[in-house]
Formats: C-alpha cells, sequence, structure tokens
C-alpha cells in the first residue's frame, strides 16, 4: 500500500507531461490506427495487403502526421486540461494530414505513373482512428490524472448541492464543481424554470423541474446547498427561490457575472453566498441618465459628504457622466482619501480635486466655493446616527442645519445652478433630534427657493430636496451590523420585534438624486416609492439563514429595546403633505408647505446662539417649537412633550 501511495504521490508531482512524451505518444497511435487501419480494409487477408508497401505506406503516414502536428501545435496543450478546443485542433491536424496523403496519391498516379501511397479507403479508415484514439486518450490520461489528484489530496469535505439552471450557466458550475481540488461536490440535481427540460439529464444528472420541484429533491436527494446558476434572472423570480430555499432550511449560492470569471471559466471559489441585498434588492428603477449625462457633462460639481456610503456613489455616478471637474469634499480624511483614488482607478476623464473640510466651518466654505465656482452642489454631508444625536444635539444643529444653511448660502452667493439637499424619512413626523434637525434643514432650503422665486427673476440657484429611507449597507445600517454579529457567532440583536424599516440599494439612492437634480426646477421635495416595509426581526432571521446557521440554534436573537429616538416605523410624508406624479411612477414630488425665509432664517440663527451658549434642553425644546410635528420617542427629551402637553 505505501509502495502504491509512493508511485500515485510521484504522479502527482508530474504535473505536465513533457512534450517528447505527448509526441511519442502521438506518433505511436498515428503508426497503430493506421497499421490497423490496413488490416480492417483488408479484413484481415494478407495476401491482399502484399500488394500494397504496407509498412512505407505506415511510416510515411506517421511521418508526414507529425510534420503536420509540427505546424498546427496539437502537442503543446496540457494533456490533463484537454478541452474542446483541443478536440478540434487534433481535428484539423488529421484534416490536414489526410488531405496531404490524396493530394500526394493524387500526384503519384496521374503524373509519375506510380502507385498510391495509401489506398483511399485504408487512408480514410487510418483517419478516423487517429482522431477517435488521439482524443480519447487525452481524455482518458485527464480524467487518470483527476482520479489521482482526489486520492492523493485525500478531499475530506464533501458537500451534496443541487443548481437552479440547467442552461449554459448551469453547466459549467457543475462542471467546476466535478473539478474542485479541495471539496468533493456531489450534484444531487438541476432546476430549470424550462418545462421541457424537465425529467432529462444533463451530464448524467436529472433536471427535477422549476422551483415548484425543489422540495421533491430536498426530500429525495437532500442537498447541503443551492446554487443558483442563472446569468440573466429577474429580480423577483431570484427572490423567490431565495424565499423558498431559506423555507427548505438550504443555503443559497450564486455565481458571479460573466465578466468576474477568470480567463471565461468560472472558478469554484468565484462561487459566493447569497446575500441581504441579492434577497432585499428590487428591479432596478429605469432613469433618464441620458439627461443626466447632458446636464452635468463639462460641469464643475461638488458634493459634500463625499466619502459617505451615499456621497462616494454620488461621486463615482456624477464622474461617469464627464463633468469637466468633480470636488470631493469631507471632514473625514482617510475615507476621503480612499474615495479620491477610487475615483483615479475607474480613469475618468473628469479632473478631481479634494477638499479636506467641514460644512460648520461657514468662512472656509464660503472661501472655497469662491475658488472653485461650482455649477451643481449635491450635499450629503450629515450627521445620520440617531442615538448619537439624541446624546449630542449641538452638534445635529451645527451639522444638519447650521453646515447645511453655510452650503445654501455659498451656493446663492457664487451663482451655483442648482443645489441638491439630500434628506430622510426620519425627518417625516421626527421623533428624534436627527430627524427634527433634517426637518428643520429641508424648511429652509424649501423657503429660500420660494423667497427668490418671489423676487424679480427666477435666475437664480434651484434648490431640490431629495428624501428616501434607509440604504442597504449604508455606514451605520443595520444590515452590516447583523452580518458582524453573525460572524461573532452571535447574539443578533434586534430593538424589537415589530419594528419595520424601508430599504433601498445605494445606486438607486443616488440614481434618485441625481434625477432629481436634472429635472427639478427648485423648490420640490422628491420622496421615493419605497415598497413595503421590513420587518427587522424577518430581516435578521433571513440573514442567519443565507450564512448557512439556524435562528435560535446556531444564533440567538436578542431584543434590546428600542433605542433613543427610535420609532418602530418610518414614513415618507406626514399627515399634511400629499404627493404630485412626476414623469417615473416611482418618483413623486411632496406637497410641504413653506415658511417664511425671514423667520426660518432667524430662527436658524438662534438655534446657532443655543448651540453656541445654550444647554442641550433650551436647544431641544427651541426645535420643537420650529418643528411642531416633532414628538420624541423614547428619548430624555420626552420631559418636553409632556411640560407642552400639561400647559
Amino acid at each position: 500500500m505505501e509502495a502504491l501511495t509512493e508511485k500515485l504521490s510521484r504522479a502527482k508531482r508530474l504535473n505536465v507531461l513533457p512534450r517528447w512524451i505527448i509526441v511519442s505518444l502521438d506518433a505511436f497511435i498515428l503508426f497503430s490506427a493506421s497499421s490497423l487501419a490496413f488490416f480492417i480494409v483488408f479484413n484481415f487477408e494478407f495476401s491482399k495487403m502484399q500488394e500494397f508497401e504496407v509498412w512505407r505506406a505506415v511510416l510515411i503516414f506517421t511521418i508526414f502526421g507529425l510534420g503536420v502536428m509540427f505546424f498546427t501545435k496539437s502537442y503543446e496543450g496540457i494533456v490533463r486540461h484537454t478541452g474542446m478546443r483541443d478536440g478540434v485542433l487534433l481535428g484539423k491536424t488529421i484534416f490536414f494530414l489526410a488531405s496531404g496523403i490524396s493530394l500526394t496519391n493524387i500526384l503519384l498516379f496521374n503524373v509519375f505513373m506510380q502507385p498510391y501511397v495509401m489506398p483511399f479507403s485504408v487512408l480514410l479508415v487510418a483517419a478516423i482512428f487517429s482522431s477517435v484514439i488521439l482524443i480519447l486518450y487525452r481524455l482518458l490520461v485527464r480524467d487518470l490524472f483527476y482520479r489521482i489528484r482526489n486520492i492523493n489530496q485525500g478531499k475530506k469535505v464533501e458537500k451534496r448541492v443541487a443548481i437552479y439552471g440547467a442552461g449554459e450557466a448551469g453547466i459549467l458550475t457543475h462542471k467546476a464543481l466535478i473539478k474542485d481540488n479541495q471539496i468533493k461536490y456531489t450534484n444531487c440535481g438541476f432546476l430549470d424554470d424550462a418545462q421541457d427540460k424537465k425529467g432529462k439529464f444533463i451530464e448524467g444528472v436529472k433536471v427535477f423541474g422549476d422551483l415548484e420541484e425543489l422540495s421533491q429533491l430536498v426530500k429525495e436527494q437532500q442537498p447541503d446547498e443551492l446554487i443558483i446558476s442563472i446569468l440573466e434572472i429577474c429580480q423577483e423570480r431570484k427572490r423567490e427561490i431565495i424565499e423558498r430555499a431559506i423555507e427548505l432550511d438550504i443555503q443559497v449560492f450564486t455565481i458571479p457575472p460573466v465578466n468576474q470569471w477568470v480567463s471565461g471559466v468560472l472558478q469554484p471559489n468565484a462561487i459566493r453566498e447569497v446575500n441581504i441585498e441579492d434577497l432585499l434588492g428590487r428591479k432596478s428603477i429605469s432613469l433618464k441618465n441620458n439627461r443626466v449625462t447632458s446636464e452635468l457633462k463639462s460641469s464643475v460639481v461638488l458634493v459634500s459628504g463625499a466619502a459617505g456610503s451615499i456621497g462616494s456613489e454620488l461621486s463615482m455616478q456624477i464622474a461617469r457622466a464627464d463633468p469637466q471637474k468633480i470636488i470631493l469634499l469631507d471632514k473625514s480624511e482617510s475615507a476621503l482619501y480612499d474615495i479620491e483614488h477610487q475615483l483615479r482607478r475607474m480613469r475618468v476623464s473628469a479632473k478631481i480635486e479634494v477638499i479636506l473640510a467641514d460644512v460648520k466651518d461657514k468662512e472656509g466654505i464660503d472661501n472655497f466655493f469662491r475658488i472653485y465656482r461650482p455649477d451643481f452642489v449635491f450635499h450629503a454631508a450629515a450627521y445620520k446616527h440617531v442615538p448619537m444625536l439624541e446624546k449630542y444635539p449641538k452638534e445635529a444643529i451645527r451639522c444638519n442645519v447650521i453646515g447645511t444653511k453655510n452650503m445654501a448660502d455659498a451656493a446663492l452667493k457664487y451663482n451655483v445652478k442648482k443645489f441638491v439637499f439630500v434628506s430622510t424619512d426620519k425627518a417625516v413626523n421626527p421623533t428624534n433630534v436627527m430627524g427634527a434637525s433634517k426637518r428643520l434643514a429641508e424648511m429652509y432650503v424649501q423657503a429660500l427657493n420660494q423667497y427668490l422665486d418671489s423676487g424679480d427673476t427666477n435666475q437664480h440657484t434651484k434648490y431640490i430636496t431629495t428624501r428616501f429611507g434607509n440604504v442597504l449597507g449604508s455606514n451605520g445600517s443595520v444590515i452590516p451590523l447583523f452580518r458582524e454579529q453573525i460572524m461573532l457567532g452571535g447574539p443578533v440583536t434586534v430593538t424589537d420585534p415589530n419594528i419595520t424599516r424601508y430599504f433601498m440599494t445605494i445606486p438607486e439612492a443616488c440614481e434618485l438624486v441625481l434625477e432629481a437634480g436634472v429635472m427639478g426646477n427648485g423648490g420640490e421635495i422628491y420622496v421615493f416609492d419605497m415598497g413595503k416595509p421590513i420587518k427587522i426581526l424577518d430581516l435578521a432571521k433571513k440573514m442567519i439563514h443565507l450564512s448557512g446557521k439556524k435562528p435560535g440554534v446556531d444564533i440567538e436573537i436578542e431584543f434590546s429595546g428600542l433605542r433613543e429616538g427610535e420609532k418602530l416605523f418610518e414614513e415618507l410624508l406626514n399627515d399634511t403633505e400629499s404627493v404630485l406624479p412626476t414623469h417615473h411612477e416611482k418618483i413623486k414630488i411632496a406637497q410641504v408647505a413653506s415658511g417664511s425665509y425671514q423667520n426660518i432664517s432667524s430662527c436658524i440663527n438662534l438655534c446657532q446662539t443655543l448651540a453656541e451658549e445654550g444647554s442641550d434642553w433650551d436647544l431641544v425644546a427651541y426645535l420643537k417649537q420650529l418643528v411642531p410635528e416633532y414628538i420624541s420617542h423614547v428619548s430624555r427629551f420626552e420631559a418636553l412633550d409632556h411640560l407642552e402637553s400639561e400647559k
């Protein structure tokens, strides 16, 4: 047994057969195939064969064949990786060989009156035998290498999988798994929506049918994993497949896009776990981005908060619109450095300027506007962490309100065409300082635009607001938190079993912001159809399932209680607001009553004074006067609401 193991180890170390061995084997096959062809054609009657110089013909066939192989380089392929291209190349080699000898036969017989080198019947059989044996032996060697490798590596991990998709991608996935070096995969069956494939076999594996057959496949074959292997699949169908797999307690994986395959070949390690973004993602919203490109092209565009999750994606989408210059403004040094180099790696044509600054610095912001003179401003800089701002309300006012005012005022002073303010659904019926501060900023931006419209000219900066809910994977969102908790083995903490949130992807949110910047005429608050709200508890359970764990068994879920300022559900409109349609059914304009610019401006100035000199209580009490719908929830500032109700 030890001797066998040693031989297998030596065979394993022989990763690539030397070329001289391949050439020798090919020569032997040509010689044997042509010899056998003579015996078969003449039915092993040696008397008839004596009429021909058999061994001369066999040697000519072999030598001529080696000469053709020298030109086609058919011997240079790595035998253990033999594939369709190698088979085609060998076929061409034998075709050229047969054609060459046929031409020689014709010349000898018709020009030199000499007998054929090899009868055409023998040549045909020899060519067929040679082609079949050359390809077959390479496939056998490939299989032998595969078996030796598996024995020598001793695959300890075994996995049973099912593949959803019986098309080209599914077959390639099957082949990639079978060749895997580390894990022994068993394909339990294919699933496919094409009913004509049901009951048929691919690579010896049964096609069970569509999603309705998944439960039967699981019952009969008990796969551990389901791999979604369809290159083009709509988001709704993908979500249905994932949901059904979760119900059946199967871990789900998916293949990457073709452009991420290595040399056009799917690698097993590229197959990734399905993540929650795959499950929550929706059909992409078709926005008229050609309008965005035509508007921003050759312009100077400034993005504040450019290092944040929204700001960085905005910057990348803007860069693709070919502006003359894109200005990245943020106070986070490391994150700003990262987005700058990410844009430079994209090799965009726009000039990139980086500004390390704080929107709270009025003089600094004014100076930067004076120097760079942007045509468009996308203001995404903000403090967004609800419990943190509940603890530090002065910082919320300084950044979210005063910072927005500084940016909006500078935009007006330096003749910016459009100023797009990124707001949040937490500004609707706010229950926390963060939401109230964003609502006050909305009020200022809208009032400023109305004040300018009421003047002698409409040739002024257009102020536009966008309002949307949570974005998947953004800084501070619940999804990265859950993902980290699951990686650490739990527990996963959910604040309340009934809490719900709206979700959208970061690219979708940024497309909305850009579209608003193009279609807005000033004064609008754009809201986005966020779909149905999602229960955070269900979200946590699905994320645990998708990681291959079981809620309550492998990973516990704990309820921590609502955090300061947090509410159970978010809204995109308050009770007094209505919406108007736009050119896109998913984008609406909120009909929000705007206040007096002079009044709101003076009130914000007083807020700034209170943020500098007053107490947190004084500041929040005044904020509640400015935003009457602001009612604190799970917060120390609830006492202010009680005092007001007792009056």
